[in-house]
């Protein structure tokens, strides 16, 4: 009983140090980059030193793990038809569409359409291309997350856990003792829990770097497109116009209200003038004598 509480003890205390090994190998290496959409890639384990030379470049792209978001803004005579245009062109690129939205035209207006668009990494540039076909494009932005040090350290903690479950299928099988077996029964448990979280993490972020992540908006031909001031000098001119148009928009209404505020103002002096003769002549009635 005492070799196998003694074993059992050695194997967690492996277990404990394996994952803390590789979870602080992990927190010392996570980084983020704004790179392109090129050089997207499964995850590898490890990365490739950084050397010249065009051969070298393309290789360490090639072993990062790279996580692309981004935005579409198209203009289409009919969006929601050319939502379904790009439905298709994401699933002839072998991507598929996770969500979308749509609101129905009504009296004259086309509708618009918003999809959540998952494309695959390799072929994110030509679909963008045909998605840009459908209409005028508006606004397009992508955005590159480098997730290779957190894909390495999943590995690793996924690695260790598989290993140390087998030392305890080991032990389990060799123990002879109730409570030894339940002890390491309990530990098997423990440690196939965290094994399928793990490895929950590793296939969503595999799924995050294989399909790249495009939110796209239709609109309809005539939409305003709003542009953001990029600094202090373009939101003083953006306000300076601003200030401008409402008094100018100001003077117009007041132009456009004069006649008819100069026409109320002659009825009512006209009223007023009325009013004063009828009684004055109340008064005269009331004051003068009666002849007798």
């Amino acid at each position: 009983m005492r070799r196998s509480a003694l074993l059992v003890g050695v194997a967690l205390a492996a277990a404990l140090a394996l994952g803390g090994c590789s979870a602080g190998a992990g927190a010392g290496s996570t980084g983020t980059s704004d790179s392109g959409a090129a050089g997207h890639g499964a995850p590898l384990a490890n990365d490739a030193p950084a050397t010249t030379g065009s051969g070298s470049e393309k290789a360490a792209s090639a072993d990062r793990s790279i996580v692309v978001t981004g935005e579409l803004v198209v203009t289409a005579s009919d969006p929601l038809r050319a939502a379904d245009r790009a439905a298709s062109i994401v699933r002839s690129a072998g991507g598929r569409v996770d969500g979308r939205s749509e609101r129905a035209g009504s009296q004259g207006h086309a509708g618009t359409a918003s999809l959540t668009l998952r494309i695959p990494a390799a072929k994110l540039d030509t679909t963008l291309a045909a998605l840009k076909g459908l209409g005028r494009t508006d606004r397009v932005s992508t955005s590159s997350t480098d997730v290779t040090s957190r894909t390495q350290d999943l590995d690793a903690r996924i690695t260790a856990l598989r290993a140390t479950i087998q030392r305890l299928i080991e032990l389990e099988k060799r123990a002879t003792d109730t409570s030894d077996l339940v002890e390491i029964e309990t530990a098997i448990g423990d440690r196939q829990g965290d094994l399928e979280s793990l490895e929950a993490q590793q296939r969503g972020l595999a799924d995050q770097v294989a399909m790249s992540t495009i939110t796209m908006t239709l609109q309809p031909t005539g939409t305003v497109v709003e542009s953001t001031p990029a600094g202090f000098g373009d939101g003083l001119a953006t306000g300076w116009s601003a200030f401008v148009a409402f008094w100018g928009a100001t003077l117009v209404a007041l132009g456009m209200a004069l006649p008819w505020l100069l026409l109320l103002a002659l009825l009512g002096a006209i009223a007023l003038g009325v009013v004063a003769i009828v009684r004055r002549r109340a008064r005269n009635a009331v004051v003068r004598p009666t002849r007798g």
